[in-house]
């Protein structure tokens, strides 16, 4: 990997981790069209990236959820400080049992994912039925819950909504998204909630292929390192942007997108200008 696709590759990471459209499939996409599938360990790494960018912007908001979560544990220095119905304290353990799901199903299809899973084929599927259930979700929820709504069914169900973004093409955002406004919850709180309930995942998972792959060679490790930094910086711009954003607009505009990109990868398998698989082999 060069030095300037690193640049581009940071650039599609931080720009598309937090949108509806799947990061995964864009890198995917892009790296075969500059001549190689940059691979998952890339992809999870630099998603380090962008959720750093996630944990400076809501850097108030994780503090007060971890001093709450603490306080309100039956144990420890600070025991009982905080009652368990907390709101903070309470999506403290929502997190974590929404993120149990993909790490579950990240180790058990680990395998899947870095290969069969990878098939531009299979991303044009995910693009296309998940924009249509976008646009659903989006056309018809209620949209009155908030997080403070927020119930551990619903947890659990963000939670293996997030999962399928395992497979390219899915979008961890639009996956979490489109769950939160299927239970009726506000386009911004499904945004805020997609935030935070990443930051254990994806960090988890790109810490992991980092200290395997990457320690190991798996990735080159000055571009990577670069491409990560540019998804941090774009990324935390993108998150200003799209918070923003959703609070006053429908997500018609992404369910278009969506569709659009699933045609043009089509006609870049049938004319041959990409590969449906690929040597090399995330979560966006």
């Amino acid at each position: 990997m060069t030095w300037l696709e690193a640049v581009i590759l940071g650039l599609v990471q931080g720009l598309t981790e937090f949108l509806p459209i799947s990061s995964s499939a864009h890198l995917r996409i892009v790296g075969d069209l500059m001549g190689a599938d940059p691979g998952a360990a890339f992809t999870a790494i630099t998603q380090i990236g962008t959720e750093a960018a996630v944990v400076l912007f809501f850097r108030r908001d994780i503090a007060r959820i971890i001093k709450a979560w603490f306080g309100a544990l039956p144990v420890g220095p600070w025991k009982n400080t905080v009652p368990r119905t907390n709101p903070d304290a309470r999506m403290g353990w929502f997190v974590i049992v929404g993120s149990v799901p993909i790490v579950v199903l990240g180790v058990l299809f680990q395998n899947a994912i870095d290969t069969t899973f990878r098939n531009l084929w299979i991303t044009v599927v995910t693009l296309s039925v998940f924009a249509v259930l976008l646009g659903i979700a989006d056309a018809t929820s209620r949209r009155t819950k908030l997080l403070d709504h927020m119930t551990w069914r619903d947890a659990v169900l963000f939670g293996f909504a997030q999962a399928l973004a395992l497979i390219p093409g899915v979008s961890r955002s639009g996956g979490t998204i489109t769950a939160g406004l299927l239970m009726g919850y506000t386009r911004e709180a499904a945004a805020r909630y997609s935030f935070l309930l990443a930051i254990p995942a994806v960090l988890g998972s790109g810490f992991y292929k980092l200290f395997t792959d990457g320690l190991e060679g798996g990735v080159d490790p000055g571009p990577t390192l670069l491409a990560t930094l540019v998804a941090f910086v774009v990324g935390y711009v993108v998150i200003v942007w799209f918070l923003k954003l959703v609070s006053t607009h429908s997500y018609l505009p992404f369910v278009i997108y969506r569709l659009a990109l699933a045609a043009v990868v089509v006609v870049l398998l049938l004319t041959g200008a990409v590969e449906a698989t690929s040597a090399a082999t995330s979560l966006g």
